[in-house]
């Protein structure tokens, strides 16, 4: 189709809105680069720890290494939505996306090279829960804006990838690497890109409670769908957890499988509730709620 006209020439940016302040804070806070982490000690840490030890964080890595990349392979059909309806300042945050699990997919992947020399196929850390998620549904829904852009495909497409694959899943993951390496001190290198990477999809979820409380508040039947949603990936989101650390006859780091699935139930009701509140608001209550999400640094 071809263009007539372009926003930006006709008019200023809304530099105010949720997505202008996340772009923002993207510019600023997100340009890291992995290659300039200093994994000197970790490499070393790792030679100390146990072969249980070194297998779990090795899963742990091998769901995130795979994870990471599926998102970017993923992620352009919900771009490609955003910018059909025009949506320019949604657009301008949307592209930092595709550029930050890039670079996820190399963090995991240069700690898998040089910290652990992982030279194999890590394919067996994929569980039937996992595969359930990364192999069917991630795609499934993301893929799907190519031929249906409509509000329902939204509302599957971003529940699946941000409120279930970053919202939950990932989350517990951050937690399970906290658990593991902080109260030890162990592997600093492989800390700080936990954290810059956390950073950066604290901004993701941030966008996709906003993108997702516009359009239940604008039609409050999409409630149905983006509830459903999340209750039929939640028994995969949990399965994924429990089949994770159920591989140990005594899972490593006094890791306690009930604290992660709680943890991860806890953050999946928080991800609910927040977009509940916008059932009946106003745009321009959920840009103030937003916004003050965003100031308050949760983004």
């Amino acid at each position: 189709m071809e263009h007539t006209s372009f926003r930006t020439t006709s008019g200023s940016l809304q530099r105010n809105s949720p997505p202008m302040r996340l772009f923002e804070r993207a510019k600023r806070n997100g340009v890291w680069n992995p290659s300039d982490l200093d994994f000197s000690a970790d490499q070393q840490d790792w030679q100390r720890l146990t072969a249980d030890e070194r297998d779990l964080i090795l899963r742990l890595t091998a769901l995130f290494q795979s994870g990471e990349e599926a998102v970017t392979l993923d992620l352009l059909p919900l771009i490609g939505v955003i910018a059909r309806e025009g949506r320019v300042e949604e657009e301008l945050f949307l592209t930092t996306f595709l550029f930050e699990e890039a670079k996820h997919t190399d963090f995991f992947r240069r700690f898998l090279d040089e910290v652990a020399g992982a030279t194999g196929d890590l394919h067996h850390f994929h569980t039937p829960s996992y595969k359930a998620i990364f192999y069917t549904a991630l795609p499934g829904a993301l893929q799907a804006l190519h031929t249906d852009g409509s509000a329902a495909a939204q509302v599957r497409a971003v529940v699946t990838y941000n409120m279930i694959v970053e919202g939950v899943l990932a989350e517990t993951g951050y937690h399970a690497y906290h658990a593991m390496l902080q109260k030890q001190n162990l592997l600093p290198g492989t800390r700080r890109g936990i954290a810059l990477l956390k950073q950066d999809e604290g901004r993701h979820i941030a966008y996709a409670v906003y993108l997702l409380s516009r359009l239940v508040a604008q039609d409050d039947a999409l409630w149905e769908e983006l509830e459903g949603t999340m209750n039929a990936l939640l028994p995969a989101a949990m399965g994924v957890i429990s089949e994770g650390l159920d591989a140990y006859a005594v899972v490593p780091f006094g890791l306690q499988v009930a604290d992660f699935i709680d943890y991860a139930l806890g953050q999946f009701q928080k991800r609910l509730e927040r977009v509940r509140k916008s059932r009946g608001q106003a745009l321009t209550e959920i840009n103030r709620d937003t916004l003050a999400y965003i100031e308050a640094g949760d983004a």
